[in-house]
């Protein structure tokens, strides 16, 4: 028989910790009140201090240590942090000699326990941690890491057998790494059932990842009284000293082992597993001893978890970037998503699998080793009883499933990936069965049997390896590979959702935007409906007769249809104010172009200003074809620009005709002229009837107008050209000071320092971040700032209330455009579009300062 257990049951008859109400002998216990009053005390004082556990009863804490111990007792205690928090001291000199002291609060009392100071102590902590962890660093694997760790632990508590035991998800555990003394046999890869360690004794590890059992043959010293005035007992769960269930006693006499000592080993709040030590007769390691070990597995636990951590981080993002790839596929070609052998092949580069299933619109695709086609509907609606919403994934499917015991050969494992919610799709990923054999440390179906404790279970005798083959079950996934897979739903409703909805979205926006065509064309067609009755009747003239009469009405109907043609050519968008102008002309003077001359920077009108200015130069054509310069050997001279404040400036001026006259009677035509671009644009419009020729100057609203090629269809308010190609660097100063630029691109910021120079800022100073940013604030006065909004992982709100706080002025930068959403608060400020421009920078820095911009 081999005797072959690695952990410490606990309390396995599950009593409650408290109702042991004992310790173990190699130490004693006080509780005291709040006023440090002996409450209750272990029957065992007087081998300590020399008196009884009933004489100790309501003397004060000095009396049984002295004053010079109680004060240190009383500081250290004010370092208790947390519900389950224990400090110790060691070596305190006391009226009955030096004692190792342990202290916690249970309830209303505060617990002390104490025993006699080894003399063999480490000598220097720090350097042996130090040296322990540095031989932690040194290994470059995992399994190399857990024997050192097993080594270090041994070398410093003197145990015969230490073992790294790692628990399972079944709450089974396995001997992952050892260090024994010789000659007495290996539990190296040995498994043992869950029972061992009941549920009550985990969570135990995980308030006091330390416990000790000096000597299980020792009799245990109760604490005095057992219940207190108010019938309750002392709650020894964070007790050294605790002692020991009867059949925690029993289990570990049936191995032969005489005292045991367990560190728990907790990465990421979890019990990840122990180290484990045995030693076959009794053994107390000092309390100094105990203390390094406990603190050594704590360090052992956070190096564990970080190289869990770095290979986990790098499986990750390998893993994100393969399926990156499959999303970016899949959202560019949606037949993809009927290429399970596409798909197998892509996410097995993600997640470890042998076979793929697609469960979409009630249709299977299968690539790979997997259950038969008939099998997958028949998952699919045991996963739709599931929790929805969730990836699912077991080793096992056959504990959910009874009927894939037929399957288990070729999908014993499942993970499985809910695409929708009603009907629920899915992609499936299978794993073959594993058959593998496992030894146990004793039978794992008879952990215990009845016996002499009464009506409760005793610890199971047989430890002899015992080999059992397992069936049925795959490799398990994995933490990390669950993390990938939830991530990789997530992406992949989304794409699936975008696919599906395709069609119904196209049909959608192809009926709202036949719907908005028919009301734009409805409304459109009653304007110029409206506009030509309007023609018809102010075209009257009594004194004209029919034919005069129509042909200045087709005239006038011709220009609203040339200048309908050209807008629309651009698409209902800005059109050129020379083509108007050349077109106009082209109806009346044919080849005697060189009779019209046109001068002027490249100008677009609005639909709405070029329909009214092309009825207003029909006229100015019309009269002087009839009755100025054209209508004899005169030129025509029109002449724009755009002033300061932007906008369009038109001259008209005719020459070298004959004398002009003002007319007797106010017509329609002279109407049109006159009051048009006031009345629809509100703009300004003058006429002088000089005896040189007729002059006319009419001023066309900026909202009306933009700059450009004219070639080009441009947006309304947007200018094009970049004003730093021709403008002087301080022709148009709107900065006076230091300025400020957060941004986080390099060189989007070296780009918008020179711009900010040449408005005149005396110096810039960059940052590319809130607390650099900050910093700069304090270092020196700032005149103005420009703060990009989004700096990567966070925004510039910070420094923007800093710099409203001291009523610095300052602008927002963005590339979303309307997007950008700005607190209530800060509503008012300006913001400058990206990409940079000193004409846009400087119109917004000069509001932002109180300024002209331009």
């Amino acid at each position: 028989m081999q005797e072959t257990v690695p952990v410490d049951l606990g309390n396995c008859d599950r009593e409650p910790i408290h109702l042991l109400g004992a310790i173990q002998p190699f130490g004693f216990l006080v509780a005291l009140s709040a006023d440090w009053i002996v409450r209750r005390a272990s029957a065992n004082l007087t081998e300590f201090l020399g008196l009884t556990a009933e004489a100790a009863l309501g003397l004060s804490a000095t009396d049984l240590f002295g004053e010079d111990a109680v004060h240190l007792l009383r500081n250290r205690m004010t370092l208790l942090r947390g519900a389950d928090a224990v400090e110790r001291v060691f070596g305190v000199a006391t009226k009955a000699g030096r004692f190792d002291f342990a202290m916690h609060v249970s309830g209303s009392d505060i617990v002390v326990e104490g025993e006699p100071s080894d003399d063999m102590g480490v000598g220097d902590t720090a350097s042996t941690i130090r040296a322990m962890i540095g031989r932690l660093d040194a290994t470059d694997n995992l399994a190399a890491f857990f024997r050192e760790g097993a080594r270090q632990v041994r070398a410093l508590t003197g145990f015969d057998r230490v073992m790294v035991y790692r628990f399972d998800n079944d709450g089974s555990g396995t001997v992952v790494a050892e260090a024994v003394r010789g000659g007495i046999g290996s539990f190296m890869d040995l498994r043992y059932p869950a029972s061992d360690i009941p549920k009550q004794a985990r969570a135990l590890y995980l308030r006091t990842p330390f416990r000790i059992i000096a000597d299980i043959a020792a009799e245990p010293s109760p604490v005095l009284p057992q219940l207190d005035e108010r019938g309750e007992a002392l709650d020894l769960s964070l007790s050294v000293l605790r002692s020991v269930s009867p059949i925690h006693v029993e289990y570990l006499s049936n191995m032969g082992v005489g005292a045991s000592l367990s560190i728990s080993i907790i990465v990421e709040g979890k019990l990840w597993g122990l180290f484990a030590c045995h030693h076959y007769g009794a053994r107390r390691p000092g309390f100094e001893r105990r203390s390094i070990a406990e603190l050594f597995g704590q360090m052992f636990a956070f190096k564990l978890e970080s190289r869990e951590r770095k290979t986990m981080a790098a499986y990750e993002i390998a893993a994100r970037a393969a399926s990156d790839r499959l999303l970016a596929a899949i959202a560019g070609n949606k037949e993809l998503l009927d290429n399970p052998d596409y798909l197998g092949e892509m996410l097995r580069t993600t997640i470890a699998c042998d076979g793929i299933a697609i469960w979409l619109d009630g249709r299977v695709a299968l690539s790979g080793r997997t259950p038969p086609a008939e099998a997958i509907p028949v998952i699919a609606r045991r996963l739709n009883a599931m929790t929805p919403g969730h990836i699912f994934a077991t080793d096992h499917l056959a504990s959910v499933l009874p009927q894939a015991e037929r399957w288990a050969d070729l999908g014993a494992g499942l993970l499985a990936l809910p695409l929708s919610r009603t009907p629920r799709d899915y992609v499936m990923l299978f794993r073959e069965e594993r058959v593998r054999a496992v030894t146990w440390g004793g039978d794992p179906h008879k952990p215990a049997t009845w016996g002499p404790n009464g009506a409760r279970l005793s610890p199971r005798k047989s430890f002899e390896a015992w080999r059992e083959e397992v069936r049925g079950r795959s490799e398990p996934f994995n933490e990390a590979e669950m993390r990938v897979a939830e991530m990789l739903r997530a992406s992949l409703i989304e794409v699936v959702l975008r696919l599906s909805d395709d069609a119904q979205e196209e049909r959608r926006r192809a009926n709202e935007r036949q719907e908005l065509l028919i009301a734009e064309l409805n409304h459109r067609v009653r304007n110029i409906l409206s506009l030509i009755r309007g023609l018809v009747r102010q075209s009257r003239d009594p004194a004209a007769d029919a034919d005069t009469y129509m042909r200045m009405l087709e005239g006038r109907v011709e220009s609203l249809a040339r200048a309908h043609d050209q807008i629309t050519q651009d698409n209902w968008s800005p059109a050129p104010l020379k083509r108007l102008i050349e077109t106009e002309a082209a109806a009346y003077l044919g080849g005697r172009a060189n009779r019209l001359s046109t001068s002027g920077e490249a100008a677009l009108l609005s639909p709405q200003a070029f329909s009214t200015l092309a009825l207003v130069l029909h006229e100015l054509m019309t009269n002087s074809a009839k009755y100025g310069a054209l209508s004899d050997s005169g030129t025509v001279s029109v002449d724009w620009h755009v002033d300061t404040m932007g906008d369009l400036c038109i001259e008209w001026r005719e020459r070298g005709g004959p004398a002009v006259q003002a007319p007797t009677r106010q017509g329609f035509g002279t109407t049109i002229i006159q009051r048009s671009v006031p009345y629809d644009l509100g703009g300004r419009a003058a006429i002088r009837y000089a005896l040189a020729g007729l002059e006319a100057d009419f001023v066309i609203p900026a909202r009306h107008v933009s700059l450009g090629r004219e070639a080009d269809a441009v947006q309304l308010a947007a200018p094009v050209a970049d004003p730093r190609d021709t403008a002087s660097p301080r022709e148009a100063s709107t900065i006076a000071g230091v300025a400020l630029l957060v941004e986080d691109s390099l060189i989007i910021a070296m780009d918008a320092e020179d711009i900010l120079i040449s408005l005149g800022a005396e110096r810039v100073v960059t940052a590319n971040g809130v607390a650099q940013a900050m910093a700069e604030i304090d270092r020196e006065p700032i005149a103005v700032a420009v703060l990009d909004f989004n700096l990567g992982s966070e925004t510039s709100l910070p420094v923007a209330l800093e710099l409203a706080k001291r009523g610095i002025p300052f602008v927002f930068a963005t590339g979303y455009g309307e997007q950008l959403v700005l607190p209530a608060e800060l509503d008012d400020r300006g913001v400058l579009k990206k990409p940079y421009t000193a004409l846009g920078m400087r119109r917004v820095l000069g509001d932002a300062m109180g300024s002209p911009g331009e």
